[in-house]
Parts: structure tokens; sequence; C-alpha cells
């Protein structure tokens, strides 16, 4: 036995030095697929990666009727403002493409709805465009909150979307739902909503967070925004009951 492997070793010993350029190439070809399929491992593994959190200011949820009813409800449109600060901690760099904010119905139990919308989440997928800028008066100066991914009116200009990796960028984004009724609303515990948010990436990845925000009345919300919940009724050239006298 002893003798046979002696053997074998000493044949590839003399196959290895009478084909050297067959070794060399051999190696070469192997070390070169070794480092492209590292390289593409190493590529598949850099992904962007967003860190969503609340920053103190107009971040807050408000339902109000609108002077309407459907099916014999109150007729109610829902505006909510968050506002966001987002660092990038993946290993590669991307962009915010689009946010999206989700919450609970607020409806009776065990329904249809209530699997649908209160054990899972309602979305609202599109951004509303703010008609006034967030603001706060502190002592005799105003503090304009930066919007993220609409340009300011006071302030013209726009936060930065594309983030390299450990870049980070903060703003206000705005939501109006439409009309509803029922309790199709958020649903308030200690005047307190539960919301998720879902921020997509250029390559199509959701990175998600989720928050507990005050229900506030419209009255507190336009302090911060004298055009609060305004969107949808200039579009429809409508006005609110609460706006009649103005």
């Amino acid at each position: 036995m002893l003798t046979t492997l002696i053997d074998l070793f000493a044949q590839a010993s003399k196959w290895s030095n009478d084909n050297q350029g067959v070794v060399s190439i051999s190696i070469f070809v192997v070390t070169m697929g070794f480092g492209w399929v590292s390289g593409i491992f190493s590529t598949l593994r850099r992904k962007p990666k967003f860190k969503v959190n609340l920053i103190e200011g107009p971040t807050f949820c408000c339902s109000f009727h609108i002077g309407k009813t459907r099916c014999e409800h109150e007729v109610h449109r829902t505006g909510i403002a968050l506002y966001l600060a987002v660092v990038n901690i993946g290993s590669a760099a991307s962009s915010i493409v689009n946010i999206s904010i989700g919450y609970h119905w607020h409806v009776r139990r065990f329904s249809l709805a209530w699997l649908r919308y209160s054990v899972g989440w309602f979305w609202l997928h599109k951004q509303a465009a703010s008609l006034t800028d967030f603001q706060a008066k502190i002592g005799d100066n105003i503090k304009v909150f930066p919007f993220l991914t609409q340009v300011n009116h006071l302030a013209p200009v726009s936060a930065e979307t594309f983030l390299q990796v450990g870049q980070s960028t903060n703003g206000v984004v705005y939501f109006e739902q439409s009309d509803s009724w029922g309790g199709c609303f958020p649903s308030a515990r200690d005047g307190v909503v539960r919301v998720k948010v879902a921020i997509e990436d250029a390559f199509g990845k959701k990175h998600y967070a989720k928050f507990s925000i005050p229900s506030v009345t419209m009255e507190y919300a336009r302090t911060y925004n004298p055009s609060f919940g305004t969107t949808l009724s200039e579009l429809h050239g409508e006005t609110l009951p609460f706006d009649k006298s103005i």
C-alpha cells in the first residue's frame, strides 16, 4: 500500500514537472475564478440600510369631519405629519424613492375589516403636497422645518434624498387621506396612535420603523401649519366647515 502511494506521488510529480505550463494556467484560471466569484458575493452583500427615527417637532395625526355624509356616516379625512431623520447604516449608497405610512383602523373587533386593517395595516402610499411650510414660533423668531421630499416655500431648498453610506437627512413628510367614513381613521389609545413607516430605496427594498405619535385637534395641528388638512379641499374647490368663517 505504501509503495503504491509513493509510486502515485512520483507519477504526479513527474507529470507536474512535464506540464508546468498547464499547471500554471490552471492555477491562474482557478485563482481568477475564485476572485470573480468572491467579487460577486461581495457586491451582493453591499446593500443600503436605512435607519428611521423621529425628531422633536411636527409629528402628529388629526382626523376631522368635512361637512358631508356617506351612507348615513359623516365623511372625514385624516392628516398625518412626521418629522423624520433617516441615516444610511448599510454598505451601499441609495436614494429615498418613496415613503408610505400605515395605521390601524378604528373598527369593531372580529369583523373582516378588523382582521384586515386593525390587525393588519392600512397604508397611505402617496404623500400630499403641503400648501404652506411647517413652522414654530420660538420667542420672536420663526423656525421653519424642512420638508424631506418637497421644496419649502419660505426657504426654496430640498433635503438630500440620495444617501451615501453613513450619510443622514431629515425633514417633514405629510399625508392627507381622501374621503373616508365609519371607522376608517387611526385608532387612538390614550391619545396616541401607532403608525408604521416604510421607506423604499432605489433597489426596491423597503425599510420599516414603527412609532407612537399623538392624535391632536385641528387647532393644535395648525399651530405648526396654518393650511394643515386643506390640500384636498383646495384641489376639490371645497371649504371645510371650520374654515367657513375665514
